[in-house]
Parts: structure tokens; C-alpha cells; sequence
């Protein structure tokens, strides 16, 4: 099992912006020394959910401190972005850093970005679906011309080409049911997640779905990597763990219920399946009923091993991503769960599913 650490930037607690920059670019820096294999920067706009707007920029300077850890996106929002632009970002990080880059893409799922770049949230799969299409074609054709909805180029050479061939790896989005499928048929990676009640059974039929797409597609069944988000933090003792890390969890989802809210009379947003579910969920949920199930894993060691490795196996994945420093959790308290899910728990994990 790989092991990654996803990063928000957010800030709940008063610090100021250039706190919240310098705090969550040591860890994603000490990362490596840890033993992690990624990290991954996600991002968001107009809000403290979380201040990394440009996630390049803060790839590039990991990058430039760094020699062996991978760059992750987590994700980038494509519709809010040029494609061509996106793919020179991208092609130039990859070549600075020596083929770390992972290229994580989503829609994004929230109303206040979606209004605050003046789009319409219905269109994003069509906007998704077109931006991967040109920044597929910038990576991997000499020239090419683009006649689309949103997007036109008449003969235009892209330059650079990123270092990894044909293409870094692009890692999707999996919220909805469909997205599986799309992933697979285009050959992409998962990036799915049990923050918004993705339950083993839902992990397992949207797998299926996924194996189903890459043959489909003439691709081998069962290729492609399967990264699963999870909230994760041990400690010494139980107590100790669930006491620090509770109070951030509630303010997460508290906080995303806010950010996700659809105006009055209005369901859910045309093209996002489960999009109201995750919603109402992240509204009602409390830390001391997430921890008995699989969205956050909170203890001292052992137990954190013993449903880490049971949940891989009932989800089906191979790459871990951590969700250790939420709710503006002090860098001390993050670095010493880092320690202990780098040096002691991820190993063990590894050699029980061994």
C-alpha cells in the first residue's frame, strides 16, 4: 500500500494566511523524511475551507525541496481553469521535478466557487470533459486544432511536453457512481473517498464499474490505482487521539454543510448523482458516531492497523491517502501522527495485507 497525505490549507483558527502557507508546507516537505510516497494539495476558493488556489504553485516549491516524493493535485478544478494553461503548468512541474507529478482533476462541488467565477455548475461535466480532452492532446500531439463548445485552437504547437510518457498520471474524482465507469474507460486512476459515506459496498460496485470501463476500453481490467481519501489520526492512547482530532472533525463537516448548500427549492445540482446525500450528510454527522465507521480512523496504533488493513481489504484499495491536519490542527500534533503512520502503522498494514 502506498501512502499519501492530502493538504487544505484551511484555516478555522485565526491564523494568519502566511501561518497557514508556512505550517502546511513543512509537513508537506517533512513528508518525505517520514516515508510518505505523495502529497497532495487541493484546491479551493473564496473561503477558510481552504486557501490554496493554485495548487502548482505549491507543488513547485515542494518540488524544489524535495528529491523522491511524489506531487499529487487533490484536486485540480478544471472548469475553473484554461486547459492549455493547466497542461504548460503542469508539463513545466513535471520536468522540474523529475516526474513526480500526479495529476488529480475534478469538477469541484461547491455552489460559493462555482458563483464567485460567475459559471454555471450544470455545465461542469461537459466543461470537464473538454478540458481533459485538450490537455490530453497539448501533452501528447506535436499540433493539433480544437473546435469544442468551450474551447477553440487553430494549429498551435504546446510547448513544454511533460517528462513522463505518454503523460503523468490523472488521477479522477470518484463522487458519483457514473465517474467510476468514465475513470476506467478513459484509463484513468481513482481518487474516492470515505469523508462523504462511501461504504464498502458502494467502494466495491463502483470498482466493478471501474474494471468494467478499462476493459471496455481495451485496457487491462485490473490496472489502474486506487487511492482512497481517509480522515486519520493516531496517538498514544485512544483518549488522547480522539480528544485532539474530534473537535477538528465536526468543525470540518459543520464547515463544508455551509460551503456545499444549494439555494432554497433547489435538490441537487444536474449532473451531480449523490451530490444532495453528500450534502445532508455532511450537515448531520458527529465525530463520535464517524470513528465506528470507516470515514475516520482515530486511536492509538494498534487500532488504527487493525481497521486500516481491514479497510483495504473491504475497499478495495492500494494507495492510502491521510487526512491528518484538518481544522487547523497544531503542526506538532501533525507531525507526530505523521511519525507514527509513516514509521509504525503503514508497515505494519503493508505486512498484514501481505
Amino acid at each position: 500500500m502506498k501512502l499519501g497525505m492530502l493538504h487544505l490549507f484551511e484555516n478555522p483558527v485565526d491564523y494568519t494566511e502566511q501561518e497557514v502557507v508556512t505550517n502546511q508546507m513543512e509537513l508537506m516537505v517533512e513528508a518525505e523524511r517520514l516515508g510518505y510516497d505523495s502529497v497532495w494539495a487541493a484546491e479551493h476558493h473564496f473561503s477558510e475551507y481552504g486557501y490554496c488556489a493554485s495548487p502548482q504553485v505549491s507543488l513547485a516549491a515542494v518540488a524544489a525541496r524535495t528529491s523522491t516524493i511524489r506531487l499529487g493535485t487533490g484536486v485540480v478544478i478544471l472548469p475553473f481553469h484554461h486547459p492549455v494553461r493547466l497542461a504548460e503548468d503542469f508539463a513545466f512541474l513535471d520536468l522540474m521535478s523529475n516526474g513526480r507529478i500526479d495529476f488529480g482533476v475534478g469538477r469541484g462541488y461547491q455552489p460559493i466557487e462555482y458563483k464567485g467565477f460567475g459559471l454555471d455548475q450544470s455545465q461542469s461535466r461537459e466543461m470537464f470533459n473538454e478540458s481533459m480532452e485538450v490537455i490530453h492532446r497539448c501533452w501528447t500531439e506535436e499540433r493539433f486544432s480544437h473546435q469544442g463548445k468551450y474551447y477553440q485552437f487553430d494549429d498551435i504547437c504546446v510547448r513544454p511536453k511533460p517528462l513522463q510518457r505518454p503523460h503523468p498520471p490523472v488521477y479522477m474524482a470518484c463522487l458519483s457512481p457514473t465517474t467510476f465507469e468514465t475513470a476506467g474507460r478513459l484509463g484513468y486512476d481513482v481518487l474516492m473517498s470515505t469523508v462523504f459515506g462511501l461504504t464498502a459496498e458502494g467502494a466495491q460496485q463502483g470498482i466493478a464499474d471501474y474494471r468494467r470501463g478499462r476493459a471496455e476500453a481495451g485496457l487491462d481490467p485490473q490496472g489502474g490505482k486506487i487511492s482512497c481519501l481517509v480522515m486519520v489520526y493516531p496517538g498514544k492512547t485512544r483518549e488522547e487521539a480522539r480528544n485532539t482530532f474530534g473537535p477538528r472533525v465536526n468543525w470540518y463537516y459543520k464547515t463544508i454543510a455551509k460551503y456545499v448548500a444549494l439555494p432554497k427549492g433547489q435538490d441537487d445540482i444536474e449532473g451531480y448523482e449523490g451530490y444532495g446525500a453528500a450534502r445532508d450528510l455532511a450537515a448531520s454527522v458527529e465525530f463520535d458516531n464517524l470513528v465506528n465507521g470507516p470515514s475516520v480512523i482515530c486511536g492509538e496504533p494498534e487500532h488504527c492497523i487493525e481497521k486500516l488493513t481491514n479497510q483495504a481489504q473491504e475497499f478495495g484499495f492500494n494507495e492510502l491517502l491521510c487526512w491528518t491536519r484538518i481544522g487547523g490542527l497544531e503542526n506538532s500534533k501533525v507531525l507526530s501522527a505523521m511519525e507514527l503512520l509513516g514509521t509504525d502503522i503503514i508497515p505494519a498494514v503493508r505486512k498484514a495485507s501481505a
